[in-house]
């Protein structure tokens, strides 16, 4: 091979002396080099036991970029840490990356988004490289679109130990972000820069299929990989259905043959697998549940933390391959698929909110573990688990895959977001949401949600106290609305994610993550020493309002032994209560706008 490049770099000297273009025989030089150096590249599978940094990474495709007219690096916004965001494009004959041909599918895949988990930055890279050298004809018909490394400021924490379990490589980042978010937690409340920037990557090239790459720590078994994919009951019938009888099956065929053969995601039921796994319910904070709004196929890669780091690159490097050559393969079916399921989203009256296992449904599957043994702990004494290697075995697992919805809500025509939420319509907009603007002040009749009990989290969750909602009351009332208020109309491509943020009970709604947490507050109170005189005044007064004090009283015998709370409950019955405490401030709104 080096021979082969040094005949044919002097044929390139000779030619640019013939032409007398120094610039000519840098050009052409630095091409070749570089087609020699990936050619050389692509010989032998994966064998390191390193990772790139995240400079390595960005150079590396920033040559790609510079040697074919198919490639395309650019910095797509910033990170926490300062730094930016790159996406790096495969899109065939195009001038433009983002031109993309209705006839073309689109294939997205970010790594690093935990970047001790470099699997996935150092496959992609492979994989750019080959498909290039190669020309490989499954760019005729897919447009790969590459996030190099997500988390950049977590990569730049370059360390050797805090994946203490973990083999390998000998250097790897942190899981969290310059701000310690765990980005993939991040998809929906989006409070890192990082999030912000991957909105104007995903919706620059809506894929059809995306793949957020992993490594798994957990249980010890036999294989490299192992997947999630999009959890098929709430992806949707036409969707779930090609997901779980057509696409999913397809991969794990084919990682077989590939010499990677897969189970799903080992998400145990019990201590160790042999009592059964179950499907991750991946719900919208995470990159493949937020994919799954806009009917894009999300799968997780997931290589085994206690295999040799060069064989979970190339375990990952023929995940991702085989998901291409699916797509190429397939490309007329996803891109209909994906319209198809589109088009169904803007007429759909009733979305799923939040879901539950249902363990009465399973299928036995074959799993490859390792025999699990219980021993005494040398640093403990007590009983430890231990996997015992030297005893392999297969045997027949459950498998639950079956969800069940628990709330199930009925869209109303429009949402109404008042504009004091700005950084809701921010997310909104920045997700594509269609949005106008009220002309003038108004009052409207709406459907308003009351939140008459709820809970937050005692500890804080990447940055959050979040809401569990345990009682809603909706009411129809009027309210006073503002130019500049947003109305929403229910019946564009992106309503699941308008439904599943703007709904309360939905699993990763914007009420959870405590973007209302201040209408949820009373603001005024009153005096007990004067508010006595005016209670009883109400009381003598208002015999309606004295009958419902009875009332209460006699159904709450505590209440009827505490004077403040009885005060209370007249102060909250009076006209002097302010009234909106725990209103809901997006409303539900069945009427149109005038021309």
């Amino acid at each position: 091979m080096i021979f082969y490049c040094l005949s044919i770099s002097l044929k390139l000297y000779d030619l640019a002396v013939k032409s007398d273009g120094m610039r000519l025989l840098v050009f052409l030089s630095a091409i070749f080099l570089s087609s020699c150096a990936l050619t050389s590249q692509t010989i032998q599978p994966f064998q390191s036991n390193q990772s790139v940094t995240w400079e390595e990474a960005i150079a590396s495709y920033d040559s790609l970029a510079a040697t074919s007219s198919s490639a395309f690096l650019m910095e797509m916004g910033k990170s926490d840490v300062g730094k930016p965001i790159h996406l790096f494009v495969l899109n065939k004959g195009a001038q433009d990356p983002f031109e993309i041909s209705s006839e073309r599918s689109v294939l997205l895949i970010n790594n690093g988004i935990h970047p001790g988990e470099p699997c996935g930055v150092d496959a992609s890279i492979q994989l750019a490289e080959r498909l290039l050298a190669s020309n490989s004809e499954l760019l005729d018909s897919v447009v790969i679109g590459i996030i190099p490394i997500y988390n950049v400021g977590g990569a730049l924490m370059r360390n050797s130990c805090v994946r203490a379990n973990q083999n390998g490589p000998e250097e790897y980042g942190f899981r969290g972000n310059a701000r310690n978010l765990d980005l993939n937690r991040d998809f929906i409340k989006s409070d890192s820069r990082n999030a912000h920037t991957f909105y104007s990557i995903f919706h620059a090239l809506s894929p059809h299929v995306f793949i957020d790459t992993h490594t798994s720590n957990g249980a010890d078994y036999q294989y490299v990989m192992t997947m999630i994919n999009t959890q098929s009951d709430k992806a949707g019938e036409l969707m779930g259905n090609y997901i779980k009888d057509e696409m999913s099956p397809a991969l794990f065929e084919s990682m077989e043959e590939r010499g990677f053969g897969m189970t799903p995601y080992v998400y145990s039921l019990g201590k160790t697998p042999d009592d059964g796994i179950k499907d991750f319910l991946e719900t919208p904070r995470y990159s493949t549940g937020y994919a799954a709004l806009f009917n894009t196929i999300g799968f997780t890669s997931e290589t085994h933390m206690l295999k040799p780091f060069a064989q979970r690159v190339e375990s990952t490097y023929q995940f991702i391959l085989a998901c291409a050559e699916y797509m190429y393969a397939h490309n007329e079916v996803l891109i209909d698929l994906k319209s198809q399921a589109d088009q169904a989203v803007t007429t759909q009256t009733e979305f799923e909110l939040s879901w539950e296992l249902d363990t009465t449904s399973f299928r036995t599957i074959p799993f490859k573990g390792f025999k699990a043994e219980y021993i005494e702990s040398e640093v403990t004494g007590g009983e430890r688990l231990r996997y015992n290697r030297s005893k392999p075995q297969t045997i027949s697992i459950p498998y639950y895959d079956t969800y069940t919805a628990t709330n199930v809500v009925e869209v109303p025509r429009s949402y109404i977001v008042p504009q004091a939420w700005g950084g809701v319509i921010q997310r909104l907009h920045e997700n594509h949401v269609e949005m106008t603007p009220l002309p003038r002040d108004t009052i409207m009749v709406v459907e308003a949600y009351y939140i008459r009990d709820y809970s937050s989290s005692s500890r804080v969750y990447e940055g959050h106290h979040m809401n569990e909602v345990k009682k809603i009351d909706k009411v129809s009332e009027e309210v006073r609305c503002y130019e500049g208020d947003m109305v929403i109309k229910v019946d564009q491509t992106v309503n699941r994610y308008i439904v599943e943020t703007l709904e309360p009970l939905s699993a990763d709604a914007f009420f959870v993550w405590n973007f209302f947490d201040s209408a949820m507050q009373q603001k005024e109170w009153y005096s007990d020493y004067v508010f006595e005189d005016t209670a009883a005044e109400l009381l003598k007064t208002d015999l309606d309002l004295k009958e419902r004090f009875e009332a209460a009283k006699n159904e709450d015998p505590e209440m009827a032994s505490s004077p403040s709370r009885q005060l209370y409950w007249i102060y909250i019955n009076s006209p002097y209560f302010e009234g909106t405490v725990n209103r809901y401030p997006v409303y539900r709104w069945e009427g149109q706008l005038s021309k």
